[in-house]
């Protein structure tokens, strides 16, 4: 025996199916909003280390150099638009060398894709300041101290750094991401 449904009971079936695709197609933009913001934390964290590998190169050739420490410091940021030359070679050794050499790293020249430079992060720039003078004088016995910083362009807003490598340079200030270390150059000549 077939039962006729009753005018209140046509179409039922059709409004569970309509509301089920409605939930299914939030929870899929969901799911497609929270791949890019993961896609986006992928990119930073690698940016992030990135720049400690700069950061601990420029470190090491610093360390490496002691005696002339106070010859790396920069009046302007390394790496994006300064004036350093691609080819380091004619500089011979020592801080000029080091600092040209950093600078190329920081423009993204160790991993080069169809003549794009993408060997580092976007905008990169090195700087490296003075935060004490040494001072080898009898009874002071001050060692030199360095504040080494790489900053480069986030791909969202955070708080904005106190560090001022970069500061002005990658449009609002809370895009701007910035990683330091101070570099501590004692005196063996002080006892």
């Amino acid at each position: 025996m077939n039962r006729r449904p009753t005018p209140k009971e046509q179409g039922t079936s059709l409004l569970e199916v309509l509301i089920t695709m409605v939930i299914l197609a939030f929870g899929l933009l969901g799911i497609a909003a929270l791949q890019g913001k993961t896609q986006i934390g992928t990119i930073e964290s690698y940016q992030r280390a990135q720049a400690v590998v700069l950061l601990e190169d420029m470190n090491a050739r610093i360390n490496a150099n002691r005696a002339t420490a106070a010859t790396y410091v920069l009046q302007a940021p390394a790496g994006t638009d300064d004036a350093q030359p691609a080819d380091c070679n004619a500089l011979g050794s020592g801080a000029p060398r080091d600092v040209c050499e950093w600078s190329n790293a920081l423009k993204g020249t160790s991993e080069v894709r169809d003549s794009a430079k993408v060997g580092a992060m976007t905008g990169a720039r090195g700087c490296i300041d003075l935060v004490q003078a040494p001072d080898p004088s009898a009874g002071v016995c001050r060692p030199g101290i360095y504040l080494l910083s790489v900053a480069w362009q986030g791909l969202h807003q955070t708080a904005a750094s106190a560090l001022n490598c970069g500061k002005n340079l990658y449009g609002e200030e809370g895009n701007r991401r910035v990683i330091s270390v101070q570099v501590t150059v004692g005196l063996p000549s002080c006892s």
